[in-house]
């Protein structure tokens, strides 16, 4: 079954603000959540369907890939839905609903029994250059990550001692307020959804559980990656302090700008300068890449500002691997000087095709030769006086 158009899906344009797709998302979500509609599978599916459409939309880059390449443009990759099942959705966007799991909104979703939070992601920024992103590589990437403590192991008590169970919300981590028919369910505020609170905290960590720590990592960076993208290290974010699954470390790719070439997505722009004589001429000329040289033939009567394309010269696609153009663009380049005879050659040129030039202008070392020698033009002008 073909998957519909997001932004059909939340009902918005492609010109919604992301303001106007969260709000969109939050009706649709209580529309088809599986508690107002209980044994309704069709129903379940719109409101899987929606947060896809909510989780591609609110990303500033999945939302560029999916405006560009459609539903092809997510397919394996770093925007594919990671959502398995219903839960998953309530745990993601559980914020967008004032605290507490996303299912909580209808009273703990359909009698789900709660699940441990998956540890805090954390980002990590790595920066290439074009060549590093051009073959992909491999970096060391050195940064502070909370991890689990050592002395009390995670559960923030000194050696010994016991946390105890949280007298407000008696162990659940979830409080429930009930207005009319409503009944909403959100994190405890005294044990912040852990159940229990710390008594005896222990001193290394003071009762959080964790520590800093700096952590060194190799992450390998794929061919083709641009600005903005980001490879994802899974598990290799803070720990969960209920003892679930840690979170992602996300490394976000900042390519620095070349000296010679300008990219434009999986192309490479080059400004080429040429001569007159290969620009009227014609020549073949050779031109650098990425991957090594090529050559570049320069038809005659080029014009300044054409653009030749070198195909599968440009950078590689980071899902497919395809390959983009380079696009030579050509300008004429004026020389600053000349040779006296290339001087002549063009002044003959210029006479040739009747084109209008500044006359030559003599040296300074000539102007001191004619004035002890005695020049033609001087008489000339000494005698019309």
């Amino acid at each position: 079954m073909a998957k519909r158009c997001f932004y059909e899906v939340l009902e918005v344009t492609k010109t919604a603000t992301d303001r106007e797709i969260s709000v969109a998302y939050r009706k649709a979500a209580i529309r088809y959540h599986p508690d107002s509609n209980p044994g309704d599978p069709e129903v379940t599916e719109k409101f899987k369907e929606a947060a896809e459409a909510y989780e591609v939309l609110s990303d500033p880059n999945k939302r560029a890939r999916y405006d560009q390449y459609g539903h092809a443009g997510l397919e394996g990759g770093a925007g594919a839905s990671q959502f398995h099942d219903v839960q998953d959705i309530f745990e993601a966007f559980g914020d967008l609903f004032g605290g507490g799991a996303f299912g909580d909104l209808f009273g703990g979703g359909g009698g789900r029994s709660r699940r441990p939070r998956k540890g805090r992601d954390i980002r990590a920024d790595v920066t290439l250059t074009l060549e590093e992103a051009f073959r992909g590589v491999e970096k060391e990437l050195t940064f502070n990550r909370n991890n689990v403590c050592d002395a009390c192991e995670g559960n923030g008590s000194q050696p010994g001692a016991k946390p105890e169970t949280c007298r407000t919300c008696h162990g659940h981590g979830q409080v429930i307020q009930q207005g009319g028919i409503l009944r909403v369910q959100t994190t405890c505020p005294s044990c912040r959804g852990a159940g229990v609170t710390i008594t005896d905290p222990c001193r290394e960590c003071r009762g959080r559980g964790y520590q800093a720590q700096r952590v060194t990592l190799t992450v390998n960076i794929p061919a083709g990656v641009d600005t903005g993208m980001r490879v994802r290290l899974a598990g290799e974010g803070e720990p969960s302090a209920g003892g679930g699954q840690p979170g992602d470390c996300y490394c976000f790719i900042n390519v620095k700008q070349h000296h010679l070439f300008q990219r434009d997505g999986d192309h490479l722009v080059l400004r080429l300068p040429i001569s007159y004589c290969q620009a009227t001429l014609g020549a073949e000329i050779e031109v650098p890449t990425l991957s090594g040289r090529a050559t570049l033939t320069v038809p005659k009567g080029s014009q300044s500002g054409e653009v030749f394309r070198l195909r599968g010269r440009g950078m590689p696609d980071p899902q497919s691997g395809r390959q983009g153009d380079l696009a030579v663009q050509t300008y004429i380049e004026t020389p600053r000087k000349l040779t006296t005879r290339q001087e002549e050659l063009l002044r003959e040129l210029a006479e040739l095709e009747h084109v209008h030039v500044t006359p030559h202008r003599k040296s300074f070392l000539e102007k001191i030769r004619d004035y002890f020698t005695g020049s033609p033009e001087e008489d000339e002008e000494a005698s019309e006086e």
